[in-house]
């Protein structure tokens, strides 16, 4: 099985920096797996890598939509494989950074989705139809060939009625039996997991605190501002994202700035909880925890360690350092 690293963990907790210090000693490229790092134009607000921190080693699934777009977890995970393929192809390795459980799931699982037909005339056909005939007589219909997701559904759900009956003309499958196959899959690639935090919670939330005081101070407002005048839509997805929906209030005049800074906060440190309860759940993980400020040298040496038992080689001095 293709061998993949992963560097994950809550926000705020070095996993750019070391993902590039292991690439330079492993050989490898970075494939983020940010969910918002993924739009142009926002960079402050999802504390994206710049130029000068990638120290020259290549990065994947940065920048690759624009924030109008609704990107999708499917999308991530078919762009994505396209990248680590590619690297892998050409004897380079993988190392999956961020901290978006989701998507990396999605693409160490090799995660299928049943296709998506926004816009398409199956689609519209579809809508048509149920506004034509109403959920009741869709919800009969659909019981014909797919009973468990009929007798779940409300009559009123437009969209996952719709939806239902777009799977089955598209692949033949229900969604039961599409998601049962994928669950019975095994593992697209072998992963090899790495996880950074805090040992005191607190000190982790103190720099979350941190860092939004410097996104704050690095220009947050002025770059929201920037996206709203440039026509990007606040009920977008990109939009609805932690620091951006709270100094989007505060633009309006709904919050004042100190207020939309303390949301942005709130809002970080519970995401930072979530996170690491969603990466909990791996029984493989090798954490690394930090006492206080994160020591990436240490971590290296942690990691390339951990690696090298798993048969990973390094090739760089670096795999070393201090």
């Amino acid at each position: 099985m293709k061998t993949i690293v992963v560097v994950t963990g809550p926000t705020a907790t070095g996993k750019s920096a070391l993902g590039v210090a292991l690439a330079e000693a492993l050989g490898g490229e970075i494939v983020s797996a940010d969910s918002m790092q993924v739009y142009r134009r926002m960079d402050i607000g999802t504390a994206k890598v710049t130029a000068e921190e990638m120290r020259g080693v290549p990065h994947h699934m940065i920048d690759v939509a624009e924030p109008w777009e609704d990107y999708s977890v499917s999308r991530y995970a078919r762009e994505a494989t396209i990248c680590v393929e590619d690297i892998l192809r050409r004897g380079k390795l993988p190392i999956v950074v961020g901290g978006t459980g989701l998507y990396i799931d999605a693409l160490v699982k090799g995660t299928s989705f049943a296709p998506k037909g926004g816009g398409t005339p199956l689609r519209e056909a579809l809508s048509r139809e149920y506004d034509e005939t109403g959920g009741e007589a869709m919800l009969l219909k659909l019981a014909a060939f797919d009973p468990v997701s009929a007798s779940r559904l409300h009559p009123n759900d437009k969209k996952r009625v719709v939806r239902a009956f777009e799977v089955w003309q598209s692949t033949g499958k229900t969604i039961a039996e599409h998601d049962a196959e994928t669950k019975s899959r095994p593992p697209a690639y072998r992963a090899l997991k790495l996880a950074l935090t805090f040992s005191d919670r607190a000190m982790l939330y103190e720099r979350i605190n941190a860092r939004v005081d410097t996104m704050i101070r690095a220009g947050l407002e002025r770059e929201v501002r920037q996206l709203l005048s440039s026509g990007v839509p606040e009920t977008s997805t990109a939009m609805q994202a932690i620091g951006y929906k709270e100094m989007a209030a505060a633009v309006r005049g709904d919050v004042t700035l100190p207020e939309a800074a303390e949301l942005i906060k709130q809002a970080s440190r519970r995401y930072a909880k979530r996170q690491l309860s969603w990466f909990a759940r791996y029984p493989e993980i090798r954490w690394i925890r930090w006492e206080n400020t994160p020591d990436i040298g240490a971590a290296l040496r942690v990691s390339t360690d951990f690696l090298r038992t798993a048969g990973i080689m390094v090739t760089s001095e670096q795999g070393n350092a201090d």
